[in-house]
């Protein structure tokens, strides 16, 4: 098996890696759609400056002012997140970030391009754009937003490939993969969304600004013109829901609690950002002062949050659809390490091993390592223990070797009946406080009857074989 690469697990103690990833990736992410809807505002609001629409030159001003709390925000926290982004998931799950770069490398590489242009005219104006006049102040930002956009373009087509790899699984093209199913309604739900979190973040520093009441009230007016678009966002949601895989769907709407509830809580948020937007602000043309438009922006943000968990959740058992289970084992490696065992590949040392009562139980916490600790705490946040701790052997032994049908968003067991039984006995020695001294557990029978378990199970995902 020469071409299984095994990199170190690290362990975060009782915090879930995944709520590392994710609490980083949703913070970036906001980040990252106030810098894209960010540029497309100010063109708007330069554009008005440009065409005599700016009587008083309160909009060039909002100019200056939003984009530098768009640089000291999003370009600093930003791009610390990212590189967070990036060390925390090769931490994780490294299988899943290089499978990703070497699909996709000369298209990562076009969005770093991008991402460079988007950057240096950013600064640019920061630097120059109070001296320069309309016209120019117009390139500039026309520059940094479309290479902003387009960072987005082209991120959006690889992390849509996770879960909707569509014709890729077939013919392995990376165009085929890019241009996947769920690219375009997220690319279109994504857009929109830059759109608003960007209006809601102007109506913030609008009010933060000395204005004349009707110069207040005229920006507010224009700013919301980007929060419009908000009402338009059921249709690529919905289409989106559309075209991803059936069992996904099935999470979000009430296969998996968790992921119906984040739903919810997206959905609710953003029915109440749009409401007001379309009632309080469009229609009555009520103000806005800051206090309502903070916390508008934290319902986007709680919107943003909703989503991006159900966009992770909904790849479970998969980090890539059909390609790489969560655990970073591929589906056609399931039966390799069925014979050979997953934790006789694992070459990295057990902290404390002479801490275990025996072998067996050491085993097992190889096992939980390799295959388990990627979603799993040992007693923290969904943690093993708490989970399967009230079973009895006999259950824990049947589930774990049935694992893919005892809750079909886990991957199958990767490993011989040897293993579940180690797994099994660290389980049990984890919840009986870790004592000093464990029998081991070798009946033939228990093993024969995990064996025909698995065999009933197969290596498949859900399907049996």
């Amino acid at each position: 098996m020469d071409d299984f690469a095994v990199y170190p697990v690290h362990d975060f103690g009782p915090l879930m890696k995944g709520l590392l990833i994710g609490g980083m990736g949703i913070f970036h992410v906001f980040l990252a759609q106030f810098a894209i809807g960010g540029g497309m505002l100010m063109c708007y609001f330069q554009w008005l400056a440009l065409t005599g629409r700016d009587k008083d030159g309160t909009a060039r001003r909002f100019v200056d002012g939003y984009f530098k709390y768009l640089v000291l925000v999003s370009f600093v926290l930003g791009a610390l997140t990212g590189v967070g982004m990036w060390f925390t998931a090769i931490q994780v799950s490294a299988q899943t970030i290089g499978m990703m770069v070497r699909e996709f490398h000369w298209l990562w590489a076009t969005e770093w391009t991008f991402f460079s242009l988007e950057v240096i005219s950013g600064y640019l104006f920061y630097r120059y754009g109070p001296c320069l006049g309309d016209r120019m102040r117009m390139k500039l930002l026309a520059v940094y937003s479309i290479a902003a956009w387009f960072s987005l373009f082209w991120i959006n087509g690889i992390i849509s490939w996770q879960l909707t790899p569509g014709e890729w699984l077939q013919s392995g093209d990376v165009f085929d993969g890019f241009f996947n199913p769920g690219f375009w309604p997220s690319l279109v739900y994504r857009s929109i969304a830059c759109m608003v979190i960007a209006g809601l973040a102007a109506c913030v520093v609008i009010n933060t600004m000395k204005l004349e009441p009707e110069s207040r009230r005229r920006l507010l007016e224009r700013a919301t013109h980007f929060i419009l678009p908000m009402i338009l966002m059921p249709v690529p949601g919905i289409w989106y829901l559309l075209v991803m895989p059936a069992q996904s769907r099935q999470w979000i709407l009430g296969g998996s609690a968790a992921m119906t509830l984040f739903l919810n809580i997206a959905v609710a948020a953003s029915v109440l950002v749009g409401a007001y937007a379309w009632i309080a602000l469009w229609r009555q043309r009520l103000n806005i002062n800051g206090a309502t438009s903070t916390l508008l922006l934290a319902l986007a943000f709680a919107a943003s949050a909703g989503g991006e968990f159900v966009r992770e959740g909904v790849r479970k058992p998969y980090t890539i659809r059909q390609t790489l289970y969560s655990n970073s084992i591929t589906p056609e490696k399931v039966a390799w390490l069925r014979e050979h065992g997953s934790a006789s590949i694992d070459p990295y040392p057990i902290l404390d091993a002479s801490e275990y009562p025996n072998d067996q139980v050491l085993e097992g916490a190889r096992v939980f390592r390799f295959q388990c600790s990627v979603c799993h705490t040992v007693s923290g946040v969904n943690g093993l223990i708490h989970l399967a701790g009230t079973w009895t052997d006999d259950q824990k032994r049947m589930n774990i070797a049935k694992l893919q049908f005892t809750k079909s968003f886990m991957p199958p067991f990767a490993g011989p009946p040897r293993e579940v039984e180690s797994l099994v006995q660290w389980i049990n020695w984890q919840k009986a406080g870790k004592p000093d001294e464990w029998l081991a557990s070798n009946d033939p029978a228990k093993l024969e009857s995990i064996a025909r378990w698995l065999d009933e199970a197969g290596t498949r995902q859900g399907n049996g074989g």
